[in-house]
């Protein structure tokens, strides 16, 4: 267990030393100026963050991963389609109450959600936790009967853009950015390897040639469903949208005593989310799976790594993070806005390298593409997208229009490709973007973009232009990944003709012709 803990080390010092290297080499210099407590805090909670992903790595390979794939495996065996999906639904909604991310989310925009600051957190988190309940039946269903993923695709966003339009006709166009966030903070590190695992559990049962395609497409249906459901939840909003509060990003404030609260804070979070996510499994157990002794005491070591591995994680996001993010895009703006693009366009080719459910995915996508879809290129693919896609929200701050010159183009590039490349390719991909747009994204390239959006165009716009980049980045890997698809598929087209060209312009001499009774 020592040496896995080791080389879980070792892969998040590679991860997020980038980030912080990045971050210190520019504090340096006279485009930030960070204090030595600010910088002091940024280095203490890159420390965590290691720290962290190392033990969530160990957990999910320990606990979430199998559990999913026991849940997924042992329910379909019992070839009662009803129980499958009335657990999938309770599954997908508790999880996602239960998710982290959004609870941070939920909390920046409550006072303009149906009920104000005192029920419409939680407001929101329901209506979130409905629609990824919902849409996991969908993707489950999928499975079950061999439904194209890409049609259904297809299908939902043409939905979504439907109740878009309408959201703009009655005047709730600020609100469109955070729908489409909505829809990436949903799949965070409790939540994506769940998922995923409980596809590869159920296709696997299930069978069938099309197999290792049908394991992937959860999370990508499961990201559609909170952006419909938040958007209709948005129709009925009230509140100031010309205000934002930006309070929670002060360091002082975190460091002057608040940090304590947030630890108990975040421990809380987290036990419940983990603790959902075990009753229901303890249930499922006693009814259904009967798993080995054994199998269940390696779950339960797991989800104390996890446990102890999210904690410190969340915590050294948000008190580190969250404020030297807001600090650095505050003075970054006032610089220079084009050295703020460069700065965001290398900061995403570092930051996703730090989102724990990236290398879940990653991992998962090689073992059952059997290599064919290596780690390696997944992550190239995914940094690239993820940079491209920061520098152009921050281009989008900048000169202030709306995130719809993006998602509109962005998605009729997605859904195009999808008829050229193997459908295994586009399942690859609407995973991908729901895994890129984790927890660092959320709480450090956020905030970032607040405070350069503050320093730029003012408070009054930030939930127009600076709320949306969570959507970008769960976006472009959508494009680059089918790309990666479609490379493939033309490379193997290309040798299978050069090889065909060889057969037809080989000498008749060098073909040896064989008849019954010897050769000539």
């Amino acid at each position: 267990m020592l040496k896995i803990l080791l080389s879980k080390l070792k892969e998040a010092v590679t991860s997020v030393a980038p980030v912080t290297i990045i971050v210190l080499i520019v504090a340096l210099t006279p485009a930030a100026n960070l204090t030595g407590t600010e910088t002091a805090a940024f280095i203490i909670s890159a420390i965590g963050l290691i720290a962290g992903i190392a033990l969530f790595n160990l957990g999910a390979d320990l606990a979430m991963t199998p559990m999913g794939e026991y849940v997924g495996a042992g329910l379909t065996k019992s070839r009662k389609i009803w129980l499958l999906v009335a657990v999938c639904f309770v599954m997908g909604l508790l999880i996602t109450i239960a998710e982290p991310d959004l609870t941070v989310l939920a909390n920046q925009v409550k006072d303009i959600m149906p009920g104000g600051a005192e029920t419409g957190s939680m407001l929101l988190i329901i209506t979130v936790g409905v629609g990824v309940g919902i849409f996991l039946v969908v993707a489950v269903v999928k499975i079950l009967f061999h439904k194209d993923l890409s049609m259904l695709i297809m299908f939902f966003y043409l939905m979504l853009f439907a109740v878009c339009a309408v959201m703009a006709e009655q005047g709730k166009f600020e609100l469109i950015p955070l729908s489409f966030d909505s829809g990436g903070v949903t799949t965070g590190p409790i939540t994506v390897p769940f998922i995923m695992a409980l596809g590869v559990g159920i296709a696997a049962t299930v069978g069938g040639r099309n197999a290792n395609e049908n394991s992937f497409g959860l999370v990508a249906l499961c990201s559609v469903g909170p952006i419909i459901a938040v958007m209709m939840l948005s129709l009925g909003t009230s509140g100031n949208l010309s205000y934002y509060d930006t309070s929670i990003y002060d360091i002082e404030h975190v460091l002057g005593g608040a940090l304590g609260q947030m630890i108990l804070t975040k421990m809380g979070d987290v036990a419940l989310a983990l603790g959902l996510i075990v009753v229901f499994f303890v249930i499922l157990q006693l009814t259904i799976l009967k798993l080995p002794r054994q199998k269940l005491i390696q779950i339960a070591i797991g989800i104390g790594y996890t446990y102890v591995g999210l904690v410190i994680f969340l915590t050294s996001v948000e008190a580190g993070f969250m404020p030297i993010g807001f600090k650095i895009g505050t003075e970054l703006a006032k610089f220079g806005q084009p050295l703020l693009a460069a700065f965001g366009f290398i900061l995403g080719l570092v930051v996703v390298l730090a989102e724990p459910a990236v290398h879940v995915l990653n991992k998962q996508v090689e073992e059952i593409t059997g290599g064919g879809v290596r780690k390696l290129e997944m992550m190239i693919a995914l940094s690239v997208a993820v940079g491209i896609s920061i520098c152009l929200s921050i281009i989008r701050v900048i000169f202030g229009f709306s995130i719809l010159y993006y998602l509109i183009p962005g998605y009729l590039i997605s859904l195009g490709l999808s008829f050229f490349v193997p459908r295994i390719y586009t399942a690859i991909a609407f995973d991908s973007g729901g895994v890129a747009s984790g927890p660092l994204t959320s709480s450090f390239i956020l905030p970032l973009v607040v405070g350069a959006c503050e320093a730029t165009a003012g408070n009054a716009d930030i939930y127009s232009l600076a709320f949306g980049v969570v959507a970008m980045v769960a976006m472009t890997p959508l494009i680059t990944i089918q790309l990666l698809g479609f490379k493939a598929v033309t490379a193997r087209k290309v040798r299978e003709n050069i090889a065909m060209r060889r057969i037809i312009a080989a000498d008749d001499e060098q073909i040896i012709y064989f008849k019954r009774g010897g050769a000539q």
